[in-house]
């Protein structure tokens, strides 16, 4: 099962794609993607309801948050009332260690997004920061990526034993899908994502050209 696990919608500040956008262009291209996540900036979106795009194209949809810390951005899947009220999503500079313990404290998975990236990349803080060692999933596949990020984040995450995987990050629909992660096994809501996450039965793939 491929998803994308790294998508932005209007939602977000900087987003100009629509759900259903994603939807009807995964469909005309015939992408390879079984369905995507929303992980909207500075936020979780939990008021919207996509069960209609779902059944309609035949796609999963979930929904997660793309939060900012002190060691760059990270992925937040599995968000819940808990997770929303343990730290303040709207903030750009949440402690990584509380983002991750917050995370793990309340059944959810927390995993930094192009960190090969400068500033907003995780690696581009261990070397003046120090290591973080509680980070175990990286995304290393970034469909907004430039030449050398995502080497960067491949050779980073080998050294360091990290679980690898992929992500789009579009903003624009013609975006989704540059990048995924495909798994071993069928997910069908954001409880069996979070699980399949921690047990690492899934990779990173890439179609970008």
């Amino acid at each position: 099962m491929i998803l994308d696990l790294h998508t932005h919608s209007i939602a977000s500040d900087d987003g100009r794609a629509k759900v259903e956008n994603y939807c009807q262009w995964i469909r005309k291209k015939e992408l390879p993607l079984d369905g995507f996540v929303l992980t909207e900036h500075r936020q979780f979106d939990a008021a919207s309801d996509y069960r209609h795009l779902e059944d309609e194209y035949g796609l999963l949809i979930l929904k997660a948050s793309e939060v900012e810390t002190d060691y760059g951005h990270v992925l937040v899947f599995g968000v819940n009332d808990d997770l929303v009220n343990s730290f303040d999503f709207a903030r750009v500079d949440n402690p990584i260690g509380e983002v991750l313990e917050a995370a793990t404290r309340c059944g959810a998975v927390a995993a930094p997004c192009h960190p090969g990236r400068p500033n907003v990349g995780l690696f581009a803080h261990y070397e003046n920061k120090g290591i973080i060692d509680e980070v175990a999933l990286v995304e290393v596949y970034n469909g907004g990526s430039r030449p050398g990020e995502d080497e960067l984040s491949e050779q980073k995450a080998a050294e360091f034993g990290y679980k690898r995987f992929g992500g789009s990050d579009s903003h624009i629909v013609s975006r989704i899908g540059y990048c995924a992660t495909e798994f071993d096994d069928d997910i069908t809501s954001i409880d069996e994502l979070v699980g399949a996450l921690e047990t690492g039965r899934f990779q990173p793939r890439s179609w970008r050209t």
